[in-house]
């Protein structure tokens, strides 16, 4: 009988172990990759954006799309595709190595692409987390 408090202990911390295990999985399938922030901007200093818009002028020449990944609970990758209209002019995978992370990519600006451009952020299973849309005028 004296055995039985102590078989009873180990039960108990068994099943703590595995529940805080089960648990532990079912957190990080629901933590999601999200985008916590997604702009274009003139500039990325101090891994910050700088001089955020929607509309900037084609003397600009280039732009960066600045991006802040959340939930991320491994390393994986994401992708800026940078579109004209509806014409991909570039596509840059990016690494996401904690589960906030901030990371941007940068396109040069043509004289002639005078209109409304967006950026595609694509998650790791290739799905679309957001769109950020801009325009670049004369």
């Amino acid at each position: 009988m004296k055995r039985l408090p102590y078989v009873l202990l180990i039960l108990a911390m068994l099943t703590t172990v595995i529940f805080y295990q089960v648990a532990t999985i079912k957190a990080q399938e629901a933590g999601a990759v999200e985008v916590a922030e997604a702009v274009i901007c003139r500039d990325v200093v101090d891994r910050e954006p700088i001089d955020v818009g929607d509309s900037f002028e084609v003397a600009v020449a280039k732009l960066y799309c600045f991006t802040k990944i959340v939930g991320a609970q491994e390393p994986i990758e994401i992708a800026h595709v940078w579109y004209y209209g509806d014409v991909e002019r570039a596509r840059v995978n990016l690494s996401v190595e904690a589960a906030s992370w901030r990371t941007w990519t940068s396109k040069t600006i043509q004289a002639h692409e005078i209109g409304d451009w967006h950026v595609d952020i694509i998650g790791p299973d290739d799905e679309v987390l957001e769109t950020v849309e801009f325009e670049i005028t004369p």
